[in-house]
């Protein structure tokens, strides 16, 4: 899949503000070795290098088009191209923070543990995913691709929520770690412009449907798509759409023995 950063940036201070209630959860003081998972443009790893700057840092994403405009924008951090399902550093961390990335991975129950494993004692996993996969933006999304018209060249697409409940993720994690901080918030996100929603899961959600689909079947469906979006997050009388927005944070610290 490949990403538009432009799209992506639209609603950056949107996109921003969990990194930074992430961050603000993370008890180290100076980290030598940070990994950023899944860094996209690199504006939450510039974050992470501001807030550390002594530490060396690592923004590591697959796709090429994003890591272009980090290295654009922020020159004298280090950036590598990568799978991060098959994330296995040289050095390992003081730090590795993933913002918005693992929830496009499957298998979290072998995951997080390896991610855990790539870490120096005390060490910390920050991560932060999306938990909005039955709200309309994504059912509306997945209903449509599984209809008669589209199935056959969508439906394949359609995949269970991959993000587990709290209580899994605790269960998972806390014989593995010495504390396991984990809490979910829901954003009321205030959008601007019209088709609000559509745009902002343009940037994500709705681009692997997009990609496969050619010519006409691309706007007819995306028509479709933003009318049913509509429906549940109608414009309101100045312009804004209020768009709820859930996500789970997981801070793990391990033993600094």
């Amino acid at each position: 899949m490949t990403w538009n950063p432009d799209q992506y940036i639209m609603f950056s201070d949107h996109r921003l503000r969990p990194a930074l209630d992430l961050l603000s959860q993370v008890p180290l003081n100076s980290p030598s070795v940070i990994y950023d998972l899944g860094c996209g443009t690199g504006n939450v790893t510039s974050l992470l290098s501001q807030h550390w700057n002594e530490a060396i840092i690592t923004g590591i994403d697959n796709s090429r088009e994003m890591l272009d405009k980090a290295r654009k924008d922020h020159p004298s951090i280090e950036w590598k191209q990568d799978d991060i399902s098959n994330f296995e550093p040289t050095s390992k961390g003081n730090l590795i923070f993933s913002n918005a990335a693992l929830q496009w991975l499957g298998h979290h129950e072998l995951l997080f543990p390896k991610l855990l494993s790539q870490l120096r004692p005390g060490g910390i996993l920050a991560v932060q995913m999306p938990n909005n996969f039955t709200a309309p933006s994504h059912q509306n999304l997945y209903d449509l691709a599984q209809s008669p018209e589209w199935i056959d060249k969508l439906g394949s697409l359609v995949r269970p929520a991959p993000v587990h409940n709290i209580n899994w993720y605790f269960d998972l994690l806390s014989p593995l770690a010495a504390k396991v901080n984990i809490w979910e918030t829901t954003y009321f996100q205030v959008l601007a412009g019209k088709d609000a929603v559509l745009q902002w899961t343009r940037g994500t959600a709705l681009r692997p449907f997009l990609q496969v689909l050619k010519g006409p079947d691309i706007e007819a469906f995306e028509s479709e798509y933003a009318k049913r979006l509509l429906e549940d997050y109608p414009q309101r009388q100045d312009g804004s759409t209020l768009y709820p927005f859930s996500r789970l944070f997981i801070v793990v610290q391990l033993d600094a023995d």
